[in-house]
């Protein structure tokens, strides 16, 4: 039990020290739309160069297809 509580208080150290300079800590969490920012550039790159753009188009397609419109 020890051991998990003093990994526990190391974790907790390492938020301290991660903290964003002029004092503000960060939340953890971002906004769901920087998340897809960040990911899509590198989603559309993988897609083109493995060839799976058309995998990707016919998904979308069948997506939209089941939400009726």
């Amino acid at each position: 039990m020890a051991e998990i509580s003093g990994r526990t208080a190391l974790r907790a150290q390492g938020r301290r020290a991660a903290a964003l300079p002029g004092g503000r800590q960060s939340s953890g969490t971002r906004h769901p739309l920087v998340a897809v920012a960040m990911v899509l550039p590198l989603a559309f790159l993988l897609a083109v160069v493995f060839g799976g753009w058309e995998a990707v188009m016919t998904q979308a397609s069948s997506v939209v297809g089941m939400l009726g419109r």
